[in-house]
């Protein structure tokens, strides 16, 4: 299970006091939240802002990295903008400061999302009794290291790209592998009772339909189809007489192939012939729906239906998936309950984490800086 993708992790920056929450609700005035006692600094704030920037920037090849951490007047922002986007230098300040806030108000919140929970998490693990060691981050780390870069100049390179630091991949790890654990303690065993209520409320899931492949020739009317027939019985190639004969335009240029037609699928007229027919004989004319048709079954899919022992992987899969993502929305609620009324923000930092927050009612609005 991956933590939060969108942010990766805090690092260094993050000062912990999980043995002494409560100590106050007051934030300092180096911080932009209070967490239980725990500041998260500007410091912390700004390189997360940053690194949000930049994952943003990437996105967009060519697009400058501006990093709108200085509200309310974005006074830095402005300067960013002008300086890195030349045909914004005349753009009148108040739109840019806009533009500044539109971008903050985006990537701020999910920055903080991140701060804040990373805090959540290692509290109520603390109170669980759940621990993560340095050797299982360094094992952690390790594995996902050795499969998406196998040379340490490609790591490297994505440090530099993401404006990471090794402390701040180890917290990810850390945060990641805390999470997974306070997951594990969520979940239960799936019984064999589960995956056979599941077998049988989703039989079509493991069913498929009688089908068939053939080839066709749609002609407008009855005198066509009998003439595309005849020129396939004299031996020209279905290539050449549905190019021909046909009037379907899924099939005239393909040779008048279909394939993994179900019943249901097919004309009326067409799936009643073509469905008690033998394989590899000429047929037709057919009056259907949207003329007549020639048609020959190449290949006859029989209706399957997966037994239980069959499904029972797949069912496994889908019911520990379902399981991960309602643990995880569980840790979530139960954090929440247990700090967000111990979780203070500086005004202009606030987000849906922080105690006393409201939403504002209309969207900033501003023209895009990219």
């Amino acid at each position: 299970m991956k933590v939060r993708s969108s942010l990766l992790a805090l690092g260094a920056f993050f000062v912990f006091a999980i043995g002494v929450a409560g100590c106050g609700s007051s934030v300092p005035g180096d911080a932009v939240a209070n967490v239980a006692g725990n500041p998260i600094t500007t410091q912390a704030f700004n390189h997360w802002m940053y690194v949000a920037a930049k994952s943003q920037a990437a996105q967009s090849p060519g697009q400058p990295v501006i990093v709108p951490n200085d509200p309310p007047n974005f006074d830095n922002c402005v300067a960013q903008v002008r300086q890195e986007i030349p045909s914004l230098s005349k753009t009148p300040v108040k739109t840019l400061r806009s533009d500044c806030n539109q971008l903050f108000t985006s990537l701020s919140s999910q920055v903080m999302d991140f701060l804040i929970k990373s805090y959540w998490y290692q509290a109520d693990a603390a109170k669980l009794g759940v621990k993560v060691t340095d050797a299982q981050v360094q094992t952690a780390f390790a594995t996902a290291k050795n499969q998406q870069f196998p040379t340490a100049a490609g790591f490297n390179n994505f440090l530099k790209q993401t404006g990471q630091t090794m402390e701040d991949i180890l917290f990810r790890f850390r945060i990641n592998e805390i999470v997974q654990k306070l997951v594990a303690k969520q979940n239960s065993t799936i019984t064999p009772a589960q995956i056979q209520a599941y077998y049988n409320s989703h039989s079509s899931q493991f069913s498929t339909q009688e089908s068939r492949n053939m080839r066709v020739v749609l002609a407008s009317n009855q005198a066509q189809a009998q003439a595309a027939k005849q020129a396939l019985q004299s031996g020209q190639s279905w290539s050449a007489v549905a190019k021909k004969y046909s009037t379907d335009p899924t099939t005239k240029n393909s040779g008048g192939v279909l394939n993994g037609v179900t019943k249901q699928q097919a004309d009326a007229a067409l799936a009643s012939a073509a469905f008690s027919a033998p394989v590899n004989k000429l047929l037709g004319p057919i009056k259907g729906q949207f003329g007549y048709y020639v048609f020959e079954v190449t290949q006859i899919k029989p209706a399957t239906h997966q037994s239980l022992a069959q499904a029972t992987p797949l069912i496994r899969q889908q019911l520990t998936s379902q399981q991960q993502q309602n643990a995880q929305t569980a840790i979530d609620n139960q954090a929440k309950k247990n700090w967000l009324s111990q979780t203070a923000c500086r005004s202009q930092y606030a987000m849906a984490d922080c105690k006393g927050y409201k939403a504002p009612k209309t969207a900033t609005t501003g023209t895009s800086t990219g």
